[in-house]
């Protein structure tokens, strides 16, 4: 099994292989408190960079602080071609809610936290995720916020700029400000809102990074799921990521899991090729 035939995407200047990992199942039921094993979290974070993952997405919000810290004990100091994305924007309440931190004062210290945990100087990447609506992309103008966090480009603080849960308008609105290199919306084979945005991004050379890639919290239940992956000897989730893989050169893939086995599952993703009559059937979902 190896990765890289998914191949690779230009992203904030680093050759991304587009199969990566997303660290927020690290943290505690919730995305709140500590892990349930530290030790096989450091595994999972280990085991991911040694099977060739080069793209590893956090938050330090996700804990609070908790994946930030695991990813420092297990990896550092980096793999040269290791791009590390954070993203700010929110923080958490005492009882593990979502709460919008937008402030210009929030955000230095949200890059603050990050550069801390991670034990980094600048952060590669880091998404602005807006928060008018904490369940999907609503609209509103990011000009304020945006401006603080390109204040902290200038600073040296943060190298490349990116987005999430964010609306095209909201895009457009942001490169008059900044130049975007990513965005970071829910997007898998039942949520299918950015499909036009998706393709929109691709033209531009802008890559795009689905969270939820499996379904989120409530994995995907499909019988044309389970039927496609049934025929092809692969799970379902394998198969969801595969579609994705197919569906556009830009989309970066991020799936998170505590567990080494299901890391590995997920990264041999890479090597399942669809057939024309398997994508059409996985399209359908999504009608």
């Amino acid at each position: 099994m190896t990765i890289d035939q998914a191949g690779t995407y230009s992203f904030a200047g680093h050759a991304v292989k587009r199969l990566g990992y997303g660290a927020m199942q690290l943290a505690g039921p919730g995305v709140f408190g500590p892990p349930r094993d530290h030790d096989a979290s450091l595994a999972v974070l280990r085991a991911a960079v040694e099977a060739g993952v080069n793209h590893i997405d956090t938050s330090d919000f996700y804990g609070p602080h908790v994946t930030n810290r695991l990813i420092r004990e297990a990896l550092s100091p980096y793999p040269d071609d290791l791009l590390i994305v954070t993203k700010i924007g929110a923080r958490r309440g005492d009882d593990a809610s979502w709460l919008p931190a937008f402030e210009p004062g929030e955000l230095a210290r949200a890059v603050e936290d990050n550069l801390t945990n991670l034990g980094l100087e600048t952060l590669d990447v880091v998404n602005l995720r807006m928060m008018f609506d904490v369940h999907g992309p609503a609209e509103g103008s990011l000009a304020a916020p945006l401006k603080a966090v390109v204040d902290l480009q200038r600073q040296g603080l943060v190298r490349h700029i990116g987005l999430s849960n964010v609306t095209p308008t909201q895009f457009e609105e942001a490169r008059d400000i900044a130049k975007i290199v990513g965005v970071q919306n829910q997007y898998n084979l039942a949520h299918r809102d950015d499909d036009a945005f998706i393709d929109a991004l691709a033209a531009e050379g802008v890559a795009y990074v689905p969270f939820f890639p499996l379904g989120g919290f409530s994995p995907l239940q499909s019988a044309a799921l389970s039927d496609v992956a049934a025929r092809l000897d692969a799970t379902p989730m394998q198969v969801a990521l595969a579609w994705l893989l197919q569906r556009s050169p830009n989309i970066l893939l991020i799936p998170g899991t505590s567990s080494v086995a299901h890391l590995h599952e997920n990264l041999a993703a890479a090597s399942l090729t669809l057939p024309e009559d398997a994508v059409a059937e996985l399209d359908a979902i999504g009608g």
